[in-house]
């Protein structure tokens, strides 16, 4: 039988000619990643191991992002301890200056190619689908392991086709589509899988809401997932590396074997809203009409990129967040934020009352600038809204995209965001 495309990332890797979902396999890793709050463990295991020095210094991505900047002086020793690492093991790739968030930075950086196998202390490192590569989340050991052997053992997944049919309706983007998902599958559903994402609606995506979409693949219990490679994807990989990147291109076979097909017609889908708590209690937004809100929160790893401010700023341009709301926005990274003053987003953010953050994952994992207190709602664009997920545990967190966030933060309350932009009368 054929293969998929995450058999054929990981038999490539592991210098098999196929394998086959089940299988172990001893595979090399193209990029490591670490990050401030993982990075000290894994330094810790690493030297208990014995190893003196990583077996490839150019493969590690060490990223101070989670405490950036630091809120307080433990936070501040796990960066130095990072930059320590950095010196001692000669790893070039070191962003602990609030350069930005992991899972953006490195494809920002030039660091993620198409068919690339990527390991990272961060649960959402699965990200990397957008691009047409595999990326997982492991422990601190595995990775520290990995730094010193150059390999790691996986079992290969098996996978989920997932297939968007229809055309993208107004205000629907990366993140109602994984939702929509997620309300299907259940947040066990995709457990040790690897989600394959195509279809019409898929292709329409910018690499932006690709991975809005593929981040939240974990929230499904999956290992991993692929955006499989199209026109959008090839003039990406060939602007961001050269024809080159594109070598390494893989699909999957027309025989591959999947587990099971999710079919999903997006052609009436309406913006969806994950209620809390869980990120696949889902509804349509306007069943939610009427909600009061405390905080708006648009960033994350994955939902702080330019797409996402050019949509909150297309909804507060011109207008005025709520009394009593606090909006924060928080671009991934340094770059998106500078591309954003260019343009005029953050005049029209910081006009419209929002408050414009550093590049950090800060509120969004309860750390630090925006956590939220008790009782308190927020509509936010990132990835989880367990209880106590953003500060006190009787908090509560309605995720959705940029466009119903924005929306929201102007009305006070949770919206469509057509009833804001386009001045509709609210429905009672």
């Amino acid at each position: 039988m054929g293969m998929t495309a995450a058999e054929k990332i990981f038999a490539a890797h592991a210098g098999l000619a196929a394998v086959s979902a089940g299988e172990i396999v001893v595979a090399k890793p193209d990029r490591m990643m670490l990050h401030d709050i993982t990075g000290e463990l894994a330094f810790a295991i690493f030297r208990s191991m014995g190893a003196t020095e990583v077996c490839d210094p150019d493969k590690v991505v060490l990223v101070g992002d989670h405490y950036s900047p630091p809120p307080h002086p433990e936070a501040a020793a796990l960066l130095a301890k990072m930059e320590r690492f950095a010196r001692d093991m000669e790893v070039q790739h070191v962003f602990t200056t609030g350069q930005g968030i992991e899972h953006t930075l490195l494809p920002e950086r030039g660091l993620l190619k198409p068919g690339n196998l990527v390991i990272g202390t961060d649960s959402h490192t699965c990200t990397a689908g957008a691009f047409s590569a595999l990326g997982t989340g492991m422990g601190s050991s595995d990775v520290a392991a990995a730094m010193a052997l150059g390999e790691m053992w996986f079992m290969v997944p098996e996978t989920i086709r997932a297939t968007y049919v229809g055309r993208r309706p107004a205000w629907i983007t990366g993140k109602d589509l994984i939702l929509a998902l997620l309300a299907r599958i259940t947040v066990d559903g995709a457990t040790y899988k690897c989600v394959e994402f195509d279809g019409e609606a898929i292709a329409s995506l910018n690499m932006d809401e690709r991975m809005a979409l593929c981040n939240m693949t974990v929230e499904g219990g999956a290992k991993t997932c692929f955006v499989a490679p199209d026109d959008t994807l090839r003039a990406w990989a060939v602007g961001k590396h050269g024809e080159g990147a594109l070598d390494h291109l893989v699909e999957s076979d027309a025989n591959a074997i999947y587990s099971q097909h999710q079919v999903i017609d997006v052609s009436e889908l309406e913006p969806q809203c994950a209620v809390p708590f869980s990120p696949d209690n889902v509804v349509p937004v306007g069943e939610l009409r009427g909600t009061r809100v405390n905080q708006v929160y648009i960033g994350n790893c994955s939902n702080g990129t330019m797409t996402d401010l050019r949509q909150a700023a297309s909804v507060l341009r011109g207008r005025k967040v709520a009394p009593g709301v606090r909006c924060i926005v928080v671009p991934a990274t340094q770059r998106i934020a500078a591309q954003a003053a260019r343009e005029g987003i953050m005049e029209t953010l910081l006009e419209a009352g929002a408050i414009v953050g550093p590049s950090t994952c800060g509120a969004c994992a309860g750390l630090h600038m925006g956590v939220m207190s008790n009782d308190e709602v927020a509509v936010a664009t990132t990835n989880r809204n367990y209880r106590g997920r953003m500060g006190a545990f009787s908090s509560r967190i309605h995720l959705a995209n940029a466009w119903v966030a924005a929306a929201s933060a102007v009305a006070g309350e949770i919206v469509h965001p057509g009833e804001v932009v386009t001045g509709e009368a609210m429905a009672a």
